[in-house]
């Protein structure tokens, strides 16, 4: 008998999430490819900020499951602060790129 899978805050979009990252996966070979055709640097580099702008988009809907859904989760059982924190630090980490 198995556990059920526990609900995330992107439990709902899963599907839609799994897409972009896919998509994201494609776009990574592509550069891979670019560069084994010895394609042009900047349209490398293009290709590598079109790449992290996806990225992004799937890191804010994460942020927004989290605080949608698990934060709400958190506060419920007293941890308001400590979500809050561990928020913050996710969203310090993914602003320091670059």
């Amino acid at each position: 008998m198995s556990t059920p899978a526990p609900i995330r805050g992107y439990t709902a979009s899963k599907d839609q999430l799994l897409a972009r990252l896919r998509r994201v996966e494609g776009q990574v070979r592509g550069i891979e490819k670019m560069v084994d055709d010895d394609r042009y640097c900047i349209d490398v580099l293009t290709q590598i900020s079109a790449i992290q702008a996806a990225l992004d988009k799937v890191a804010l809907g994460l942020l927004d499951g989290h605080a949608r859904h698990c934060m709400h989760e958190g506060a419920a059982e007293g941890r308001a602060d400590e979500m809050a924190t561990e928020m913050m630090a996710a969203v310090g980490r993914l602003m320091k790129r670059g």
